[in-house]
């Protein structure tokens, strides 16, 4: 009886071990997506030049550059 106690319990402790090998302890980076809005919120959210940006759906003009809202590009 005794045997199946230490067997149990060895079984028990491989399978928790063979657990916490197979699960992942590295965080996968989070791919970003893009916010979607409705027309009437794009609208009223897009930024005047000058504001601050991270791409260029955020801004009036359409141009974000440095982080700013530009109002035209350097080639013209």
């Amino acid at each position: 009886m005794h045997w199946w106690k230490m067997m149990a319990v060895l079984l028990l402790c491989s399978l928790l071990l063979t657990q916490t090998h197979c699960a992942s302890l590295h965080r996968q980076p989070r791919l970003s997506r893009q916010r979607r809005m409705t027309p009437f919120w794009r609208g009223v959210a897009l930024r005047p030049v000058g504001a601050s940006c991270r791409d260029n759906s955020e801004c009036i003009t359409m141009l974000c550059r440095k982080n700013r809202c530009f109002l035209r590009t350097a080639s013209e």
